[in-house]
């Protein structure tokens, strides 16, 4: 809060509603959709014999982490831009490429940071809506206008779960003035394993104005050391390049980054378990009479309305998983009161949270 007759921030910051994560004060903590496994064992060793080098400053190019991504997914080193997380590259984007008077578009329940960033720079947030909690290109370019400068569509989506084909992906960006950037936040690509998907690479590698944005806060598990990456034109990732901070991504997190792309056992088996509980849990949710949105992610959207009275409050279901020790995510913010977001975590967590559901109900 700002001090009386103190420094004014530009117009539109204090509009902003702060961004608020997923609780962590709990036993089982399923509000952040963190990897169910934990990170790669020989990411933790790199980790840890990072130490002997806290005194260095990393490399500000992040050579090897951007090698390492290039190998792993066979793209372009040179285009490849790393950051504090996706959030800071997305960050970097709207900064750059937007501005008063501008537009950044989003479908209805896309990222909050898009909107927060969009803000930030003073450019109006334009929202899509969206067609059964799955973005709508027909309606993404009903909204685009001369104005609008970048367009975000999270694909899979958070925190709804659904997914754009490539098909569609590349209907939108053929729909889009040559001025409009089209970011594509692939954030849970490694999840899918849907022929009709991908994460946006190719358009990426041919056109001027896309961006694909990843992280390794997900199946990677390794949140804690904020690592994201932009896949992007030449023009834009020199961009990116002059304005993002000189030494934005610490040694520890390059090497812990380079380590878990190597380990390509431990991803899959990462993988295999989240497909394998995401399947259970949606069953069994299913079978004590909720509805399950659909998700090809790392979470699963469980919507409580058309419950008996009582019992079709996501927030009185909240506060009951949460006395049980039981962290999951509510979603007003996104425009869905009446639903939870779920982490996909162990076999033994996903076995306490139907067991606690079906308490609740039942109370």
């Amino acid at each position: 809060m700002t001090q009386p007759n103190g420094p004014v921030p530009r117009p539109g910051i204090l509009d902003i509603a702060p961004y608020v994560g997923g609780e962590h004060q709990g036993h089982i903590r399923l509000a952040s959709n963190e990897g169910a496994l934990g990170p790669s064992p020989r990411a933790v060793e790199a980790y840890q014999a990072a130490a002997a080098t806290l005194h260095r400053y990393p490399d500000g190019g992040s050579a090897a982490l951007r090698g390492a991504i290039a190998k792993r997914f066979n793209l372009d080193a040179d285009r490849i831009v790393c950051g504090a997380g996706s959030d800071e590259l997305i960050s970097l984007l709207i900064r750059s490429y937007a501005g008063p008077g501008d537009e950044v578009l989003y479908s209805q329940h896309g990222f909050l940071m898009y909107p927060i960033g969009a803000k930030s720079v003073g450019a109006t947030p334009v929202v899509a809506p969206e067609d059964g909690l799955t973005a709508s290109v027909d309606s993404l370019l009903a909204h685009v206008t001369p104005r609008t400068r970048l367009v975000f569509l999270a694909n899979p989506n958070n925190p709804t779960g659904t997914y754009l084909p490539a098909s569609e992906v590349a209907r939108l960006h053929a729909g889009l003035p040559a001025n409009a950037i089209l970011v594509i936040d692939a954030a849970y690509a490694e999840y899918m394993n849907h022929e009709d998907y991908t994460a946006g690479e190719e358009l990426v590698e041919q056109f001027p104005n896309v961006v694909m944005t990843r992280t390794f806060s997900k199946i990677f598990a390794l949140g804690s050391l904020r690592i994201g990456w932009a896949y992007a034109p030449a023009g834009i990732a020199d961009v990116l390049n002059r304005v993002r901070g000189p030494f934005n991504v610490s040694t520890a997190a390059h090497v812990a980054g380079v380590a878990a792309l190597e380990d390509a056992e431990f991803l899959e088996r990462s993988r295999s378990h989240n497909a394998t509980w995401r399947e259970w849990f949606a069953t069994e949710v299913r079978a004590l009479g909720l509805t399950i949105h659909p998700s090809v992610t790392n979470f699963i959207l469980i919507d409580f309305k058309g419950q008996k009275p009582g019992k079709d409050d996501a927030e009185a279901a909240r506060q009951f998983l949460k006395a049980a020790g039981i962290l999951v995510r509510q979603m007003p913010a996104y425009g869905l009161p009446s639903c939870l977001r779920v982490t996909i975590g162990t076999e033994a967590e996903m076995r306490t949270v139907v067991d606690t559901l079906k308490a609740f109900l039942a109370a």
